[in-house]
Parts: C-alpha cells; sequence; structure tokens
C-alpha cells in the first residue's frame, strides 16, 4: 500500500476480506462494494450484524448505502478534504494511539530545515520546477539522512518500488521522541491538515458539519488497543487526478488510529475483476517488472547493472534485496544466456523511453506515430477514457489484433462505429487490417487467478473452448515460438534477447496447449544447479545460482507435487491450506505491528501474531510478516545492511527505516503529503488553496482532439461521475451478449435528482444528451433521490452519474458513457480521471449522423465565462 511499504513496494491490500469480521468499523469510500464485489461484502453484513458500524461515503445512495449504518453523500472529487478532516480531528482531539505512532511511524522523525510545505508555498511543496512542470524532491528528505545522487525524469509511472525516484537509502536521521519539535513529522501533519476542518468540509463537501462530526466519532473512536476500524476503497479513489494521494490519505488516518497490520483494520483495495491484482504482481504495465521491481529507464539507471542496483537497493530494509530477485528473475528469463559476464542479460531487456502508458500510446496513436496493437481481454472502443478519440486512433494504425469471446467494438471499429455514422471516418479509407481471434473463457482454461487480498487461487479447466477458440497461453506461447523460429534465422544484435528467452514448456493435446503449472513452478523458482523448487523467496541469490519469475510469488510450488495455489482445505479462520497469498502465505501484512514493541499482544481481544519468549519465533494466528526468530529486543550491529539493520521493533520491512510513512521522504511526485486539488474539471475554485487549482504533477494532455472545460464554465454546469453495475461487466464485452444480464440492466440511463430533472425539464424514463467539452451521447433519464444536489456555501452543484457498460454492440446496446471522459494522467501511476468531470444535460435524443457534430460544436461555441461559486 502506499504510505505504508516502499511506496509501491508491495501494491495489495493490507488485509483478507474475511478480516472484516473482525472491524468494530468499516468506512467504505470511493467504491459500491455490494454492487461491484457483492462476495467480499459478505464480510460487511456479518461484521455488522456483530455491532460493527458501516459508513458509505459516496455521492450515489447505492446497494452499499441501503446495507451501511451511515450514509453521506459528498461533492466528487473532495475526498482529499474529507479525509483530510479526518485527519485533523484525530489529531486535534487527540485520538490517535499514541504509542503505536511514536513506536511504528516515523511521526518522531525530523525533516530537513529547507522543507517548505503547501502552508508555506500556497499550494505547492519545496523543490517545484514550474518549467520541467515536475518536483525536485531532495529537501523532502529526512534531516540528517544520506541521499542518494540519482534523478527523476518523470518517464515513467510510479507501480514500482521507487518510481518517484529513491532517495532514502538507510535508516539514519534525528528525532525527537517527544513529538514537541515543529520540524517533527508529527508536527509537520498537524500544521498540514489544520486547514481541514468541519466548516471546510461543509463548504468543499457539500457535507453538513454536524453529520461530519458524527461521522468522524463512530470512525475514530473504534480504534485503540482494543478496537479496530477498516476502510474499503476502489477505483472511486484511484481514478481522479490526484487519485495516489488520496489512498497516501487514508493510509496516513489509518496509521494515526493503529490500524495496520492489526485484526479487523487494514485498508483493503477492492479489484475490478478477479486477477487485477495478478496483472500489477507479474504485470501488464510498463514501468515495473515482475514482483514491483523497476523497469530500466533509458540514461538514468540503465547503463550497466551495477548503476542500475545503485538507483535502487537500498542499504536497510527488505529492498536491500532486489538484486537477489532482479537476478533470479533474468536466470528465468534466459537462462544459460543470463550470465555474469554480460550482467546477466542485463541489455536483453528494454528502456523506458517515455509515458508508455495506455494514455500515452494512445497519443501517440492518434499522431500515427504506433504501428500495430494486441488488444486481448480489453475493449478501449468503448471501454477507454475520451472512446471517441480512441476510436479513431484505431484507424491510424498498420494492423490491429484482438482476442474476445465475441466480435467486440474494437474489432469493428471500422465498419459500424459512432464516427463512421457521423462520417468522422470513412471505412474505404481505413488501412488498419484487424485480426480477430476467438478466445477461451475463463471456465475454458486452467490457470490463477491473483484476487483483491493478494490470494492467487488455481483454476481447473472445465470445458474445452468451443472451435478455434484458444488460451492467452496458448496464443502467446504459440506466437513467442513463432517470433523465435524468426530471430533465430535473423541474427541482428537487436533479435539477441529473444534469441536468448527461455521458451521451453511442454504442451499438451492434440491443439498443443502449454502445461500451465509447469509456468507457475517457473514463477516459485528453482535452484539451478539441481533443478530443485525453492521454498519461497529467502532462498533466491544474486550470483546467478537461482532463478524466479516473481519473487513475491516465490514459495506458491514448493514442490513437484504441491501447488498451494490449488489447494483448498483452509484450516483456520484466515484461511491458510486455501489458495496462496503473497508474500509467503501472510494474509496480513505488516502483522508485526499487531504486537506491543515488547512483543506482546496490543490487547488479547485484538491478538494476531507475538514473540513466544520460551520458543524464541514469532507465533500466532498468522504467517508471521517479520523475520521469525528476531526478537523484539534486537538491536542491530554497526554495519548491519537489510532485514539485519532493522530492529526487532521496526514492523515496515519494505521500508528502509522499518517504519511506516505518515509522511514520505521519497518515492511520490506530487508531494510527501497529500493536499487538496480541484479535479480538472471543476465547478468550483480550490477552497483550499485558490492559487493552485489542480494538482501540479497532473497531466492533462491537454490538445484540439482532447479539451478540456474551464473551472467553472457555464457551458457545462454540472458535475457527471461514472460507475459499474452489478448486472454489467465493465465494457460489456462479457455482459452484453448474455440475455440475462441484458433484461436485468436493458438501456444505458444516467441518474439524476428530482430538482435537476425539474430544472432540465425531464420526466423519469424521459431522454436526455449529456455533453462533455469532448463527447456527447443520450441516455434513459432516471430520476431518483439516490443523487441529491449538493449545497456548497448556499450555491447548488447538481451531479449526473452514468454507468459505463454499454457500446454499439451486444443484445442491447447504448452510448459508452467513456466517450464523455479526458486522456488525463494522475502524476505517479498515470491513471485517468473518471470520477469528477464537469458536463451539461438536456432533454431530448441526441441528433443523429454529422448533425450530432454539429450539435457539439453548437455547445463548445457557447460563452466560456465562468460561473463562479462563492467559497
Amino acid at each position: 500500500m502506499p504510505g505504508l511499504g516502499t511506496s509501491f513496494g508491495r501494491g495489495g491490500a493490507t488485509t483478507a476480506q474475511q478480516d472484516l469480521l473482525n472491524s468494530d468499523a468499516i468506512l467504505i469510500m470511493g467504491s459500491s462494494m455490494a454492487e461491484n464485489h457483492p462476495v467480499g461484502f459478505q464480510w460487511v453484513v456479518e461484521a455488522r450484524e456483530r455491532g460493527a458500524k458501516v459508513i458509505h461515503v459516496d455521492p450515489r445512495f447505492s446497494r452499499t448505502s441501503a446495507m451501511a449504518d451511515m450514509w453521506v453523500p459528498l461533492r466528487a472529487g473532495s475526498d482529499i478534504v474529507f479525509l483530510g478532516a479526518l485527519i485533523h480531528y484525530v489529531l486535534e482531539n487527540e485520538k490517535e494511539f499514541r504509542e503505536y505512532v511514536l513506536n511504528y511511524t516515523n511521526a518522531p522523525i525530523l525533516v530537513r530545515d529547507d522543507f517548505r510545505d503547501t502552508e508555506d508555498l500556497d499550494g505547492l511543496f519545496s523543490g517545484w520546477n514550474e518549467d520541467a512542470k515536475m518536483y525536485k524532491t531532495d529537501s523532502w528528505a529526512y534531516k540528517g539522512s544520506p541521499l542518494k545522487d540519482v534523478t527523476n525524469s518523470g518517464k515513467t509511472g510510479g507501480h514500482a518500488k521507487d518510481r518517484g525516484g529513491e532517495k532514502l537509502q538507510e535508516n539514519i536521521y534525528e528525532q525527537d521522541l517527544t513529538l514537541q519539535n515543529p520540524r517533527c513529522i508529527y508536527q509537520v501533519l498537524k500544521r498540514h491538515f489544520a486547514r481541514y476542518t468541519p466548516e471546510l468540509v461543509e463548504r468543499a463537501c457539500g457535507v453538513p458539519q454536524d453529520v461530519f462530526l458524527k461521522l468522524a466519532e463512530t470512525f475514530c473512536s473504534a480504534s485503540g488497543p482494543d478496537k479496530t476500524a477498516a476502510i474499503c476503497y476502489a477505483v472511486g479513489w484511484t481514478q481522479h487526478s490526484d487519485g495516489v494521494q488520496i489512498i497516501r490519505a487514508a493510509s496516513i488516518l489509518q496509521l494515526l488510529l493503529g490500524n495496520i497490520g492489526r485484526p479487523g483494520g487494514g485498508i483493503l483495495a477492492l479489484r475490478g475483476h478477479a486477477s487485477i491484482q495478478g496483472s500489477t504482481d507479474i504485470p501488464t504495465l510498463y514501468d515495473i517488472l515482475p514482483g514491483y521491481i523497476p523497469m530500466p529507464l533509458f540514461g538514468e539507471d540503465a547503463d550497466n547493472l551495477a548503476s542500475y542496483f545503485t538507483h535502487h537497493k537500498t542499504k536497510t530494509g527488505w529492498w536491500f534485496n532486489v538484486d537477489k530477485y532482479f537476478v533470479s528473475l533474468m536466470k528465468a528469463y534466459y537462462g544459460d544466456a543470463a550470465r555474469q559476464e554480460n550482467e546477466f542479460g542485463f541489455n536483453f531487456l528494454p528502456r523506458v523511453t517515455g509515458d508508455h502508458s495506455h494514455q500515452g500510446y494512445w497519443i501517440q496513436m492518434a499522431d500515427g506515430k504506433v504501428e500495430g496493437l494486441f488488444v486481448m481481454g480489453q475493449n478501449p472502443a468503448v471501454g477507454g477514457p475520451h472512446a471517441r478519440m480512441e476510436r479513431k486512433a484505431l484507424a491510424k494504425l498498420k494492423w490491429l489484433v484482438v482476442r474476445d469471446m465475441v466480435e467486440v467494438e474494437t474489432a469493428s471499429f471500422w465498419l459500424d462505429s459512432p464516427e463512421v455514422g457521423r462520417g468522422e471516418l470513412n471505412p474505404e479509407e481505413i488501412d488498419t487490417e484487424v485480426f480477430l481471434f476467438p478466445a477461451a473463457g475463463h471456465t475454458e482454461k486452467g490457470g490463477c487467478f491473483t484476487n483483491t487480498q493478494r490470494l492467487n487461487q488455481f483454476h481447473e479447466k472445465a470445458v474445452d473452448p468451443p472451435g478455434d477458440a484458444r488460451s492467452e497461453t496458448w496464443f502467446m506461447y504459440h506466437l513467442g515460438r513463432r517470433l523465435k523460429e524468426r530471430a533465430r534465422r535473423d541474427p541482428r544484435p537487436r533479435n539477441a534477447g529473444l534469441n536468448a528467452l527461455t521458451w521451453d514448456y511442454s504442451t499438451e493435446g492434440a491443439i498443443a496447449e502449454p502445461v500451465v503449472e509447469e509456468v507457475l513452478q517457473e514463477i516459485n523458482g528453482r535452484t539451478l544447479k539441481d533443478g530443485k523448487l525453492v521454498a519461497g523467496f529467502r532462498d533466491l541469490k544474486a550470483d546467478g545460482s537461482t532463478s524466479c519469475g516473481c519473487w513475491i510469488y516465490s514459495g506458491i510450488f514448493p514442490k513437484p507435487d504441491e501447488n498451494v495455489a490449488r489447494k483448498r482445505e483452509s484450516r483456520d479462520f484466515y484461511g491458510h491450506g486455501w489458495g496462496f497469498a503473497w508474500p509467503a502465505d501472510r494474509r496480513i501484512l505488516y502483522n508485526r505491528a499487531s504486537a506491543r514493541p515488547d512483543g506482546r499482544p496490543w490487547s488479547e481481544r485484538k491478538k494476531l501474531i507475538w514473540w513466544d519468549e520460551n520458543k524464541k519465533e514469532w507465533t500466532g494466528f498468522d504467517v508471521p510478516d517479520f523475520t521469525v526468530n528476531k526478537s523484539p529486543d534486537y538491536r542491530p550491529p554497526q554495519n548491519a545492511e537489510g532485514d539485519d539493520a532493522l530492529a526487532g521493533d521496526k514492523p515496515f520491512i519494505m521500508n528502509a527505516e522499518g517504519l511506516s510513512r505518515l509522511y514520505v521522504p521519497c518515492g511520490l511526485k506530487d508531494g510527501p503529503l497529500p493536499t487538496h486539488y480541484e479535479p480538472l474539471e471543476s465547478p468550483i475554485r480550490n477552497p483550499v488553496y485558490p492559487a493552485q487549482q489542480v494538482d501540479p504533477g497532473a497531466n492533462r494532455l491537454e490538445r484540439p482532439d482532447n479539451q478540456y472545460a474551464n473551472s467553472p464554465d457555464e457551458r457545462f454546469p454540472y458535475v457527471a461521475t461514472t460507475y459499474r453495475l452489478t448486472e454489467h461487466h465493465t465494457a460489456g464485452g462479457m455482459s452484453r451478449y448474455l440475455s440475462h444480464l441484458c433484461e436485468l440492466q436493458p438501456e444505458f440511463f444516467c441518474e439524476i435528482s428530482p430538482e435537476l430533472a425539474k430544472q432540465v425539464g425531464v420526466e423519469h424514463r424521459g431522454w436526455v444528451t449529456i455533453v462533455t467539452a469532448r463527447g456527447i451521447v443520450e441516455a434513459r433519464a432516471m430520476v431518483t433521490s439516490r443523487m441529491p444536489p449538493i449545497h456548497l456555501n448556499g450555491q447548488t452543484v447538481h451531479q449526473v452519474g452514468l454507468p459505463y457498460h454499454w457500446g454499439y454492440k451486444g443484445l442491447v446496446k447504448g452510448d459508452s458513457a467513456n466517450d464523455l471522459l479526458a486522456l488525463s494522467e494522475e502524476p505517479n501511476v498515470r491513471i485517468m480521471e473518471s470520477k469528477a468531470l464537469l458536463c451539461n444535460v438536456f432533454p431530448g435524443r441526441r441528433e443523429r449522423g454529422p448533425r450530432a457534430l454539429k450539435q457539439l460544436e453548437n455547445v463548445m461555441r457557447q460563452p466560456t465565462r465562468r460561473r463562479m461559486v462563492a467559497q
């Protein structure tokens, strides 16, 4: 979790879903968990039946709200104000779990004398370079801490362990254990969040002060030695221009309350479908290698392997071992071709040369700089942000490969897209050659899912896929086999990595399906001298004697006949014996924090692991996320390195200092503390820092084909937010072709309040047209009090809810809400903003054909005088 381990060192939920049963309060924000994670929501329901208070904070009343003790609507995009006010409430009323904060967070550590907060610089931190549009982060470091001489070009996202530019390398710093020094992080935190008052919440979020105070007391009182509270979130937090900092704010709140690493606490990152977690662990992301190891950057850390390790290896903490994990990964990739004399194949790896995120390469595609694209398990023609622009960009490709179970919109964009109907694209003029391959469904192939709680479960194939449909494993294996054969005949240096790549999996059956358990064994790792599977990541070496496809998964297949992910013999509350939770089957991360510094449980009711003085080891109800025989009173000898350099009372082993981070001294690109900035399109000016409207590091990617409204803007007076329904799946490719699901949700609609319906002049179930600076769609109006207007200083802000599952193919058809979004990038992980944008709503259906473009142009040509909201 950001801010708990190294900034993105272990990206996953800190706790297990069933652990919510141990919670005394549960805050669900940025998610409709009941609708989008109904299986996991069973634990919330049971926790409530046991007495836990369930709180739902969301602009829209949903099925989650109906099951909560308290629902609090707020303005979309004001989350940091709300969370910041909760942090302020904790500090102002001395609600923090002081002993936890003092011993397990960096609260006592002093910041450098040249650090300046947003309070000092009108919304910016020290180090901002206006010309480069990025921060130089040296001044954010701890006082007395030696820094590495590394640079941060801003080329990459921040999914890796230190993609903001890791500078802290060891646990050396000055501190004040009384927490009174004005430069200690505890005092910096108090000053930073002093503005975030209940009055500001009412003025910026639209939440009455008395409602906020009731919620704050309910949640914050459910924490301490004998109580814990949990937070659940989903893409309602991540898909913002300051999404990472929203989650950072939640981390700060939970750390102050002592809710990390303890039963019933934690932050549960609710994933969008079965293996979203797995797709970042063993990544489909451009800036990381498996296990959150950074991809080398061209010209920064990529000259040689030594410079790469200098950049990414820490002297203290668990990332001291990054060389073991990286070299073992190279041996898994390249086998005997990865040797010490060629730096274990380091130069076989490609380099990150710029922004290769979804948004980045789609911009390049629109400019004709991308020749080909593989689309597998995705439907960007209706599922991507600014889908209208993405469909038009597809026409600039030379070739497009789509693998899916049906002919989704991406495969037929050239034939029947809205742009063809409007005359923006002409099929006769599109040169893109499209290859549509039938794909096997999840029941038609074996393999693994890694779900929300980092739990990897192996699933068996139930039936054979029909006809020519094939699994992804089959497709990628045989594609790789053919590419390797071509490379073998072409010995140019550019093909050296492909020729070196190990690709010797066994196959079975008439279609030569790769044996997927062999892939899982490769991921687990081996000792190369004898070929034995390793027991876990502690067995990995940096000398080339071990191989491992993903270090955090090591231990998932420790013996030839022991696929831990296949196991279904749960033997305790946390499910040990059912699947494999990375790392090392630990169900709650940083669980050393569930015990006092001396190793005793904080309380009998909330004990999880503890120090057994007789056995001289950590024991309890979970696998210790700590060296099992390191005693609480262990103190590192001088010049100790890695984990040996962390004392026995330092639970947060992924950080060089062994402490959790209320304040981030390195690793983030837009500030060491969360700060409220408005969405890239907003109905108000920033009420916290008027001089700084938006996150300074966010990238609008603004250009003629990706326009924005002003903030505020009379042409677009309403706030739109997108969401998912239970009855459909993401962009609809798996659900709009199933009759029973189509019957349940047959038509694209928008949720608007009775007040907005009256203002617009539309009745329930009538047609409305929704317009943004980028697109125009039509939908049925669901007039409902579930989407109430928000009142800010006497000014009413109306919000419009838009599910995004529809497209122009399938049994049920409709416009895509994603046509309305912009391509934009949050500064750390480059995710787009989809949860808060400006729109207008008109009665009736949109125009057809070229007239629809004229309709959009007429809205854009209206006067752009800003409609100011008093703040």
